[in-house]
């Protein structure tokens, strides 16, 4: 009898962690593809094709079981993330998921908010979870203040390395990141489900201005997503790149050429520019990263966590 509850007792509980997952919501840079003002080839055939579109770079994790979801990063295309993300937690009849992470104060990170507000979904209290000076920039400056004022949203302060439980088989803990902060800070995340785990971090600054060591970060994880706005220097003509200082795709890689397979194989290179021929699965660099043993994050592939 003993046996027979033990066995009952891991069946139940393997059924519903099984059901904790992860999407990609979005794959490219903060102005999305095709780019505003931009006429160049890599944006030409987007302009008149829909079928080319990329979505900014999001990822969302659901609970089927609860039929809970989170948004990581409110970008310009909240409106169909948040849709396609509460669509597949099977809860397509809630207005919005149950709470977002923000990684940082950067237009296609955090500018979703606004529609959370009175002249959108006039949402009620859609916990948003922030560092502290994003949560004193988002307090002291409109038109975000007001989303606190009106009560659309409510901001929870996290803290380096200290977890969040969201459900008995989900927490996300933040890790800082160097970027540009002029108005946040910026972090990456790691999100862990009951079996696994997968780090976020859509922006960085170049690997070794970070004082940890990504091949460790890799394998502490499942699945790490990685920034890859640029995939080589010298891809914005007419603009020093050092004022942007993203690592490339080619450092990244170059970086963690020692890796084991199954280790290079843990890494989906995201947020990438619409000048980065990674969008394009024919490319020659596409091929590469495939080759070298690296993933390219796809829009609607699904983890298990």
């Amino acid at each position: 009898m003993g046996k027979f509850i033990l066995l009952l007792a891991i069946l139940i509980s393997t059924t519903v962690f099984a059901q904790t997952q992860l999407v990609v919501l979005g794959t490219a840079q903060d102005a999305g593809l095709p780019h505003i003002a931009c006429k160049k080839d890599c944006c030409k055939k987007a302009w008149s094709n829909p079928k080319m579109k990329k979505l900014v770079s999001a990822l969302g994790v659901f609970d089927e079981s609860t039929k809970q979801s989170w948004l990581f990063d409110a970008t310009p295309d909240i409106a169909v993330q948040s849709h396609n993300l509460l669509k597949l937690a099977g809860n397509a009849d809630d207005k919005l998921p149950s709470g977002i992470f923000l990684t940082h104060a950067h237009i296609g990170h955090y500018s979703g908010l606004m529609y959370l507000g009175r002249e959108a979904a006039g949402g009620k209290e859609v916990p948003v979870y922030v560092m502290p000076k994003f949560r004193a920039f988002i307090e002291a400056n409109g038109p975000w203040e007001q989303l606190v004022k009106l009560k659309n949203i409510q901001l929870y302060t996290m803290k380096e390395n200290e977890p969040v439980t969201l459900t008995p088989s989900l927490k996300v803990s933040s890790m800082l990141v160097p970027h540009r902060d002029e108005y946040s800070e910026t972090v990456g995340f790691v999100i862990e489900g009951s079996k696994k785990k997968a780090l976020f971090i859509p922006d960085i600054d170049k690997w070794d201005r970070w004082n940890r060591n990504l091949a460790e970060e890799i394998a502490k994880v499942d699945y790490a997503f990685l920034d890859a706005t640029f995939y080589k220097n010298g891809e914005i003509k007419g603009r020093q790149m050092s004022e942007i200082p993203h690592p490339f795709v080619e450092e990244t890689m170059k970086l963690l050429e020692d890796l084991t397979p199954t280790e290079k194989a843990k890494v989906f290179f995201i947020h990438i520019n619409h000048t980065n021929p990674l969008l394009n699965p024919k490319s020659k660099a596409y091929k590469e990263v495939k080759k070298a043993g690296y993933n390219i994050a796809e829009e609607g592939v699904v983890f298990d966590l």
